[in-house]
């Protein structure tokens, strides 16, 4: 195995080739010259090829009298032949002859010594490669003796024949020629049989390392998930590549079925493409019940990958609806957004027990039923986010606290009909909630919130902007009663003045504030902000009381992340200027 290793070794360092030939050394240089007596010509050398050994042929014209031609066998060379008989099989070996010319001023007396010595060796151990012949004999034995005071390649211990190592022999060969057919694929085999990996060519040109998978593997995640999606449509190697599941991991990707129109090999590709990325998510828009049929019938493998399903602005049914949650059975996040043909007892029919995320808004007919139906089908859901105009107090009263305690994510965005009473359900049903939307409730006042603040200790976000009957009194309340409370919406309050603002400002919990369009806070307002140290996002967009003096000591609030001054007339070029300047660590929305 070490021979063969060596020859592999020699061979993919980039040396290609198959005829082997050995150097001479001066050292068998001057053996071989001792052994050819008085011999004024030349010696002429033919090699012949055999699949089993190498065989030398010599011819040497001697000056007294012509000798018939010897043939004699090297048993370095035929080492060789084995060699290479193991590396490529069903192929011959080839020794290449060695070039050398006999001495005419040779000592006879070193010579007949020469001659002498090997022929004792000889008598002592008899090579089994010699010829029948006494010249054979004679050539044999002295060829052996000259190989063995060269190279050590051989040796006769005991009345025995030994090989010197096999290392040694490809120590003073090299590979010449060019390659031949089927080489390839022998090396590939070799280096299979020794090291139980694959052959792996390095490429040496920026072409080649272009189309080297394993590094486009790596090279691909530096591109943001827009770049990828054009870097797809490059060439079809850079697209096998693409399209695999790592890259778009927390993609959401849009069908739009309006642009496909009817054609059926369009949509045949985009289904096979959006398989073999292996989404999870998928937002269907434009969709009628054909669509979702085709989409559920045309990709078989992602149906136990998908895991949410957004569906806007879609004229489908409760059938096609119920279609599809059957046939998706993984589905734990739905949203459902101007789908007007959706109807309350089309969601009892299909609605999953394992939904923990539901979202419903513009849906015309969605009303207190559907309430019913998510709090009676839903045990496991943990956010809902309504829009609903025809939603009341007594729908909220369906919740169960017993049967929604897992519920803690609430949003109700425009639900027009809902009052103080609507909140006091709320609180009974729900007590668990964190996080709690009332955006555009306008019949929300302050007793409202006052409840809110005095009942749901455990609240770390409150949206009531748009609420306009909200006053400051209601954040007197959030102030003293919300003590984990970090984030605060207040867009749209128009009864919110610069007292208001004072009461939050003492809530050192307090991280996110947004106040747009509080048309009645101004400067002195905004110098009680100044004195929030923990605030990392603030929002003052629209609020028209605001100058340049008030906000050039937003400077004050360096652990700011991010601040958005936009439609403010006191945030003009200079102010902005000195913002960023004294607010290095901010990022400035203008």
């Amino acid at each position: 195995m070490s021979t063969i290793r060596k020859a592999y070794m020699e061979i993919s360092n980039g040396i290609r080739g198959l005829r082997f030939h050995r150097d001479q050394s001066p050292s068998s240089a001057s053996q071989h010259d001792a052994t050819g007596k008085n011999s004024g010509a030349d010696d002429t050398k033919t090699t012949t090829r055999s699949s089993k050994s190498v065989v030398h042929t010599e011819e040497t014209a001697a000056s007294s009298s012509a000798r018939p031609p010897t043939r004699v066998i090297s048993t370095e060379d035929s080492a060789v032949a084995n060699a290479v008989s193991r590396l490529f099989p069903n192929k011959a070996a080839a020794s290449p002859a060695s070039k050398g010319e006999h001495s005419k001023t040779g000592d006879n007396k070193h010579a007949h010594g020469a001659l002498s010595s090997a022929s004792s060796a000889a008598s002592k151990c008899p090579s089994p490669l010699a010829s029948s012949s006494p010249e054979s004999q004679t050539s044999a034995h002295s060829a052996d003796s000259s190989g063995r005071q060269t190279n050590g390649d051989t040796s006769c211990h005991n009345g025995k024949l030994r090989r010197a190592p096999k290392d040694s022999i490809f120590n003073q060969t090299k590979l010449v020629g060019s390659p031949k057919a089927g080489i390839a694929s022998r090396i590939r085999k070799l280096n299979m049989s020794m090291t139980g990996q694959k052959w792996e060519v390095k490429p040496e040109t920026v072409n080649e390392l272009m189309v080297d998978e394993k590094f486009l593997a790596r090279f691909f995640f530096y591109f943001s998930t827009e770049d990828r999606r054009k870097l797809c449509q490059v060439c079809k190697k850079w697209r096998t590549v693409l399209y695999q599941p790592v890259y778009w991991v927390g993609v959401l990707p849009v069908i739009n079925f309006k642009d496909w129109g009817s054609d059926v090999t369009k949509r045949k590709t985009c289904f096979e493409n959006f398989q073999l990325r292996g989404f999870d998510q998928v937002c269907l828009v434009a969709a009628v019940d054909k669509d979702i049929t085709d989409f559920v019938n045309n990709t078989p493998s992602s149906k136990k990958s998908i895991r949410a399903v957004s569906i806007r602005c879609a004229n489908i049914s409760d059938n096609a609806l119920e279609n599809l949650i059957r046939k998706v059975p993984c589905i734990n996040k739905l949203e459902l957004s101007n789908c007007n043909e959706v109807t309350g007892s089309g969601l009892w029919a299909c609605l999953n027990p394992k939904i923990v995320a539901l979202t419903i808004t513009d849906c015309i007919h969605i009303a207190d039923d559907t309430i019913g139906a998510i709090a009676q089908l839903l045990p496991a859901l943990y956010e809902l986010n309504l829009q609903a105009y025809h939603v009341t107090d007594n729908g909220l009263a369906l919740f169960d606290s017993k049967l929604n305690s897992s519920l803690r994510v609430l949003r109700l965005k425009s639900c027009w009909e809902i009052t103080n009473h609507g909140v006091v359900n709320i609180i009974h049903a729900l007590p668990n909630i964190t996080v709690l939307s009332l955006s555009g409730c306008s019949k929300i006042t302050d007793d409202g919130i006052e409840i809110i603040a005095e009942n749901m200790k455990k609240l770390k976000s409150l949206d009531i902007s748009w609420c306009s009957r909200v006053t400051d009194a209601s954040l007197e309340y959030v102030a003293c009663d919300l003590g984990i409370l970090e984030e605060l919406v207040l867009d749209r309050c128009t009864h919110v003045t610069d007292i208001g603002i004072g009461y939050i400002s003492t809530m050192t919990s307090l991280t996110r504030l947004f106040i747009r369009w509080c048309i009645q806070v101004g400067d002195f307002g905004l110098h009680h902000i100044f004195s929030m140290r923990n605030l990392r996002v603030l929002s003052i967009a629209g609020c028209r009381r605001l100058t340049s003096n008030g906000l050039y000591g937003l400077r004050h609030l360096q652990r700011l992340q991010e601040l958005e001054v936009t439609n403010c007339p006191g945030a003009n070029s200079a102010v902005c200027r000195y913002l960023k300047d004294n607010m290095p660590n901010t990022l400035l929305i203008e």
